[in-house]
């Protein structure tokens, strides 16, 4: 009785539970429209996916209730909403993969539990800051050994134990960010103030820039070592936009800026895959039936889709190349058109703005900063795969968080909204408890970042 009356009293929980539940029933409908679309009938064991959705529902709602009670309530319902309708166009392509995407959902809840439960504060993992980078920089190398690692589609990216195969980039990129966020909030004013004379003008202090400088060149080389453009172009981009928030200094953003136009260039030349890329992306019909099949497909299949989308169970997602992994949105373009499309690009704008208020109103400034890099990881990750679909961008092969087939990138996705769920958390409970008089001096503090760390 105590448990119920607590819930029914949190604004946050009791939305967070009416959210989940249309969550769910959107999920539902969507999978029995995609079976009613090619058979006729509805789905096989059909009750017993929406008793799994259920309780992935409760689940959510009492670890969050026990261990997150004043996180955000709108975060884990479009969680809940995005991996739901991923898993509906990955069964409706490909039923093989569609068990193994349950399987991985499941460890991937209990990650996100077990993150929520044991990291009780997230100022506690700034103590481990080399160990973090350590173990980064050991996943990261782990797809060269000869005897674990495994190449597939010319990247190595791959660990296998067994049966057993995932991509240890994905927690990587996790623990560089927090990596990151504490060296430079330690570092801060020797990466802001000027202080080095040269000539007659004053610069930071070079000396700062050489542990991060180390770790950037270790993990870039490694990765592109492994043939990985994608999350090269991810931890690029997050660093110098931590960098930028950290010191608010445009010159390193010009100067990042500029190295990665240099890099792309000699990339470009230097990389085949690189060259490839980019060959494709500004002309596919050059190779329609090679390299440009593809990206072609993909554009072929939000053309069929049009406005309103050809119908789930209605398209032909089949003819694109990877359209369960890779290629996932041209699937949701063809089935949903651009309104459907347009609604999973805003789902992604909800879970990033969500975690930017989190780090607007943390009141330590780790916790603002991991915040900041663990949405920024984020939110590249969904842009540069769906904008390398509409060919916007080049393709990078990093996959859409939640909806494209990965059991790595989804169980590290679980985890990371795992951390912004705590540090939301930690705000929400601060910016509430401003409300008393003994708090009037904090609440800015919380809102600012000028509290302590």
């Amino acid at each position: 009785m105590g448990y119920l009356s607590a819930l029914f009293t949190n604004p946050r929980r009791r939305s967070e539970l009416g959210l989940l539940f249309v969550g769910t029933i959107v999920v539902f409908c969507a999978l029995v429209l995609v079976s009613l679309s090619k058979s006729n009938s509805l789905p096989h064991r059909s009750m017993l996916f929406l008793a799994g959705l259920i309780g992935a529902a409760i689940y959510m709602q009492v670890i969050n209730r026990r261990y997150a009670p004043d996180a955000d309530g709108v975060l884990m319902p479009v969680v809940l909403v995005l991996n739901g309708i991923g898993y509906v166009i990955i069964s409706r392509i490909d039923s093989g993969y569609a068990g193994q995407q349950i399987a991985w959902t499941v460890l991937g809840l209990l990650l996100y539990g077990f993150v929520v439960a044991r990291v009780k504060r997230v100022s506690d993992l700034e103590r481990f800051r080399y160990i973090v980078l350590f173990l980064a920089l050991g996943l990261l190398v782990s797809p060269l050994i000869p005897v674990i690692g495994k190449s597939t589609n010319g990247a190595r990216l791959w660990v296998h134990f067994h049966s057993l195969e995932f991509q240890p980039i994905e927690i990587a990129k996790i623990l560089l960010v927090i990596f990151f966020s504490s060296y430079f909030i330690e570092k801060r004013e020797l990466l802001t103030l000027p202080t080095r004379r040269v000539g007659n003008r004053l610069f930071p202090d070079m000396r700062a820039f050489l542990p991060i400088a180390v770790a950037g060149a270790l993990s870039l080389m490694i990765i592109l070592g492994e043939h990985d453009v994608g999350f090269s172009l991810i931890l690029f981009v997050v660093f110098l936009t931590m960098l930028w928030v950290t010191t608010g200094r445009w010159t390193y953003l010009a100067i990042g800026l500029a190295l990665f136009a240099l890099a792309t260039f000699a990339a470009s030349h230097l990389l085949g895959q690189v060259n490839s890329r980019i060959t494709v992306w500004l002309d596919p019909w050059k190779d329609p039936s090679g390299a440009g099949f593809q990206p072609i497909q993909g554009i072929l299949a939000l053309g069929r889709g049009g406005l309103g989308g050809s119908g789930l169970g209605l398209g032909n997602p089949a003819a694109v190349p990877y359209s369960f992994s890779d290629f996932v949105f041209a699937a949701i373009g063809e089935e949903l058109g651009l309104v459907g499309a347009a609604a999973i690009v805003v789902a992604y704008m909800i879970i990033v703005a969500t975690g930017m208020r989190a780090a607007l109103r943390a009141r330590g400034e780790f916790a603002k900063l991991c915040a900041f890099g663990l949405v920024a990881t984020f939110g590249f990750q969904a842009f540069f795969i769906m904008a390398g679909v509409v060919r916007l961008l080049p393709l990078t092969g990093v996959t859409l968080p939640f909806m494209a087939y990965g059991g790595s990138s989804l169980v590290a996705n679980y985890a990371l909204v795992a951390l912004i769920m705590r540090i939301s958390d930690e705000s929400n409970r601060l910016v509430d408890y401003a409300g008393s008089p003994a708090w009037s001096i904090t609440e800015g503090e919380a809102v600012m970042g000028t509290g302590g760390r």
